[in-house]
């Protein structure tokens, strides 16, 4: 007998865990990283830059908290207080577009005729169908998922069971906040981009992608509330380290969905500065720590960026 689920899985969920890879990789990270301990900070993960007029903000989200992670520091909430406009990674209120989940279902679902199981070798086949019934769900019903997507589906059903949820997102908060608010409010990327980034994977990607997805959610339980204290305490150091373990494989990948992505923001950013206004840019954790990232790429163009 298939047990019930324990919840409803919304499309408009599934779309927030486009942004999952932007603090969380799901890759070997799991399988690899051991949890530093975590050490006392007055920081938080956000940056700032002051100019000659105008002062700037870098917050590190976590697209998926709990409840409890609320209130969020003084030093984010003076943040926000202080700017004029709210810049985050995509365009929020687009994705619930009826357009845009269109565009969702096409990229992530196999046409009339084709399926998953005809594209899984056999372990992979095994290790999902032992998953989906942990999970309560029949594999059937997902059988038209493409792995990638199957793949982002079964994290946010993991991470949901253990209290995180889209709705306490950073990104959700204060757009929210921002929206009653009545401040000017701005997005560095759109929606359909994002989703490409994920729907335009090729097969042999997207069956890897899958299959270690799989292997490291039997130990998600144990390093997610790591992920969320270094993000609490600042730990740049610690939260880089978590986090880029899991593209030690991936170079490629890498390079394609965070690096060049790094470089055009600093570019929105550098525009942003010729504003007469102060702003806060609201992107994932994963863009602001370690090589290569916003914070670094500013840093080396000269740039005196400070951790609050």
């Amino acid at each position: 007998m298939v047990k019930r689920p324990f919840f409803k899985l919304r499309s408009s969920d599934i779309l927030f865990i486009f942004f999952l890879l932007t603090f969380f990789f799901i890759s070997e990270l799991w399988l690899y990283a051991k949890s530093p301990a975590v050490q006392q900070s007055s920081k938080s993960c956000l940056w700032s830059i002051q100019t000659q007029s105008n002062k700037f903000y870098l917050l590190g989200s976590l697209h998926l908290l709990k409840q409890d992670a609320y209130p969020l520091s003084a030093a984010i909430e003076s943040a926000y207080n202080d700017s004029q406009k709210i810049v985050f990674e995509t365009d929020i209120a687009a994705m619930q577009e009826p357009a845009i989940q269109a565009i969702m279902l096409e990229l992530g679902l196999y046409p009339e005729g084709q399926n998953m199981l005809q594209n899984l070798d056999g372990g992979t086949r095994q290790s999902l169908e032992k998953k989906m019934t942990e999970l309560g769900l029949p594999l059937e019903q997902f059988s038209r998922f493409k792995p990638w997507f199957m793949a982002l589906t079964l994290t946010t059903l993991e991470l949901q069971k253990l209290g995180f949820n889209p709705s306490y997102g950073v990104d959700v908060h204060f757009f929210n906040k921002a929206t009653d608010d009545g401040k000017e409010i701005g997005s560095l990327e759109s929606v359909t981009y994002q989703l490409n980034l994920f729907g335009k994977m090729d097969k042999q990607d997207q069956n890897a992608f899958l299959n270690q997805t799989l292997k490291d959610l039997e130990v998600v339980d144990e390093l997610a509330g790591d992920l969320v204290k270094f993000w609490k305490t600042g730990d740049a150091k610690n939260l880089h380290a978590l986090l880029y373990k899991s593209f030690k494989d991936y170079p490629d990948l890498h390079d394609r969905l965070l690096i060049q992505r790094n470089k055009k923001w600093v570019k929105e950013i550098e525009g942003a500065m010729r504003e007469n206004k102060n702003a806060l840019f609201v992107v994932g954790a994963g863009h602001l720590v370690g090589p290569e990232s916003v914070v670094d790429l500013l840093k080396k163009k000269g740039y005196q960026v400070k951790q609050q």
